[in-house]
């Protein structure tokens, strides 16, 4: 798969999500992920003001997701996602649920190894159970309580799988931009490289000179 890049919108309103959206588009990253603190914040109408405001661009809706996981992806299918985000630490029936609608309202599903105890082997069922990407991911308190980067367990995972991995977690923009050549093609770029990882706020710096410069080198052939 060719490299993509992906912007988080993890901010908590949605005039902000959608001016840091138009910066990332004119910076020329692909995808844009309505992330966690805006769905919290402003639910499915995060959602529906993104796909409004840019029709063709693939939105991810970072839900997350647990349990009831049919209705979730309905839900934000019906809003304009085209991904929605599945938790491998749920019980295999939410993720085949998940990947039901996804069949069903033709969205994509990205499945997510935060906080497994194996977590290639999480990719490798989430896989098995019909999800379309990876997400591994070191979570935000995970890592401010231990030493831990997506980094550490990078290959086992991509060797774990076939379909396509994002790694995620606290990257720094050199470790990000390295991603497409250690085998995961989906460079997601959010806090603290876009966001100011303490307050959920566009970051204090020229965001579409850092990432134009970021997105030139992640295609860099």
């Amino acid at each position: 798969m060719e490299p993509k890049v992906q912007v988080s919108l993890d901010v908590t309103a949605v005039d902000e999500a959608l001016a840091l959206a138009r910066q990332a588009l004119e910076a020329g990253i692909d995808w844009l992920e309505a992330g966690t603190p805006l769905i919290l914040a402003e639910g499915l109408r995060g959602v529906r003001a993104l796909r409004q405001e840019f029709p063709e661009v693939p939105i991810v809706a970072d839900l997350k997701t647990m349990d009831g996981g049919y209705l979730e992806a309905e839900m934000m299918a019906k809003a304009g996602a085209s991904m929605v985000v599945v938790m491998g630490q749920a019980h295999p029936a939410t993720i085949k649920m998940v990947v039901k609608a996804g069949r069903d309202f033709n969205l994509k599903v990205m499945g997510d190894n935060l906080a497994a105890p194996d977590k290639a082997a999480c990719a490798k069922m989430m896989e098995d159970l019909g999800v379309d990407f990876i997400v591994h991911h070191t979570g935000y308190d995970e890592r401010r309580e231990i030493p831990a980067s997506p980094l550490d367990e990078l290959d086992r995972v991509v060797k774990a799988v076939s379909i396509p991995v994002q790694a995620v977690g606290g990257l720094t923009v050199e470790q990000a931009i390295s991603l497409p050549k250690r085998g995961a093609p989906l460079v997601v770029l959010g806090a603290p490289l876009v966001i100011d990882s303490g307050s959920f706020h566009v970051a204090d710096r020229d965001i579409v000179a850092t990432l134009r410069q970021i997105v030139r080198r992640v295609k860099e052939k």
